[in-house]
């Protein structure tokens, strides 16, 4: 944040044009575009394959609380992940419905990464939630069409995986069910004839 220049507030972000997301970090305001089809086409599969097992404990082993998009509250940092997850033996109960905003951290979370939120993702917010304690993280490109797997480590960040193109993964902490990654992408632009 620059010299002079007052801390980014939440009426920051209530000011943004509908449509944008706003999050604050460092102080900083810092808003994103809604994001583009296969961004919202990978967002959309994973809650679909993991909320069944995982959250609601279809053909799984339950055990979670999953969200898309949750604004999570901490400290001054405001964030928005794409999706989160909470287990459940950690936070029993879900927020309540009227409730704004999470406070306490997740156990996972995934992020998907675009050209105008690659560097914040990876340079700005993953050290936001190392400091948080989130346990795992997802770094999801669907132009390269890439899952990267991050566990928390006591040193930092530890690349577990990367995984690639249309194979069936198990992916932790996520691993009791198998993933499709090819579920996860959109056909390629064809040209126009």
């Amino acid at each position: 944040m620059g010299k002079g220049k007052k801390p980014a507030t939440y009426e920051d972000i209530e000011a943004l044009p509908v449509g944008w997301v706003g999050e604050i970090i460092a102080d900083e305001l810092v808003a994103s575009p809604r994001p583009a089809m296969g961004h919202a086409r990978v967002t959309s599969v994973l809650g679909t394959e993991l909320g069944g097992p995982f959250d609601l404990g279809r053909g799984g082993p339950g055990g979670w609380w999953l969200f898309d998009e949750p604004e999570i509250h901490l400290g001054r940092d405001v964030l928005v992940p794409d999706l989160a997850g909470w287990r459940r033996e950690r936070l029993p109960r879900p927020p309540a419905p009227n409730e704004p905003f999470m406070t306490v951290a997740p156990d996972w979370l995934c992020e998907v990464l675009s050209p105008s939120t690659v560097a914040m993702d990876r340079g700005r917010k993953l050290p936001l939630y190392l400091r948080e304690g989130v346990g795992h993280v997802w770094l999801v490109d669907p132009l390269a069409r890439t899952l990267e797997v991050l566990r928390r480590e006591a040193h930092g960040w530890l690349l577990v995986a990367t995984y690639t193109g249309d194979e069936s993964v198990r992916v932790e902490p996520f691993d009791a069910v198998e993933l499709g990654l090819g579920l996860l992408w959109l056909p390629e632009a064809r040209p126009e004839p």
